[in-house]
């Protein structure tokens, strides 16, 4: 008897987890809404909790985020897991708000690989007149047959890399 009611009680608690599971296949279908949803996805303003499992969605196992800064005369790389950019990045983005879009975009594809230069623009506030940052994210993923997964992300902003060259920018 207290088999059953152990059972009954498990599938009450799994209940409200499968009604609120979210279908998130729409942001992987393509290279072009795999970039638009990790843009989308780490964008928000002040106290507004970003969808950390559509974030991960996005990712591969064992994907890395590498972001490039420069150290006096050097460039040196952060070496992230998804899971680390959530823990490391999203209390900031929580507290100051964070916006990033896209102005630009150099696609290669071959076969199930794809590399995508995509140029942003970083603000705080989502009608702030100037960014606070421009760079460049370059971004690995790979198909499956049924949908892309983000491998790596590399990215160095302005301020470690120099101005962005003109070919990276819209119409350049």
């Amino acid at each position: 008897m207290a088999a059953k009611h152990s059972l009954i009680l498990l599938s009450l608690l799994a209940a409200p987890l499968t009604a609120h599971a979210q279908d998130y296949s729409a942001d992987t279908k393509t290279v072009d809404s795999t970039i638009k949803s990790l843009y989308e996805v780490i964008s928000g303003g002040k106290d507004v909790e970003r969808d950390w499992a559509r974030f991960r969605n996005l990712f591969a196992p064992g994907a890395r985020m590498v972001p490039t800064v420069k150290r006096g005369d050097k460039f040196v790389t952060i070496v992230l897991t998804p899971d680390d950019y959530v823990t490391k990045a999203g209390p900031s983005l929580l507290k100051e708000g964070f916006f990033e879009k896209e102005v630009s975009r150099k696609v290669e594809e071959y076969g199930p690989i794809a590399q995508v230069f995509t140029t942003y623009e970083s603000r705080l506030g989502s009608v702030d007149a100037k960014p606070f940052a421009k760079g460049i994210n370059s971004v690995q993923l790979t198909f499956d047959g049924a949908r892309w997964w983000v491998q790596n992300i590399t990215w160095a902003d302005e301020g470690t890399a120099g101005p962005l060259p003109e070919r990276y920018l819209k119409g350049g």
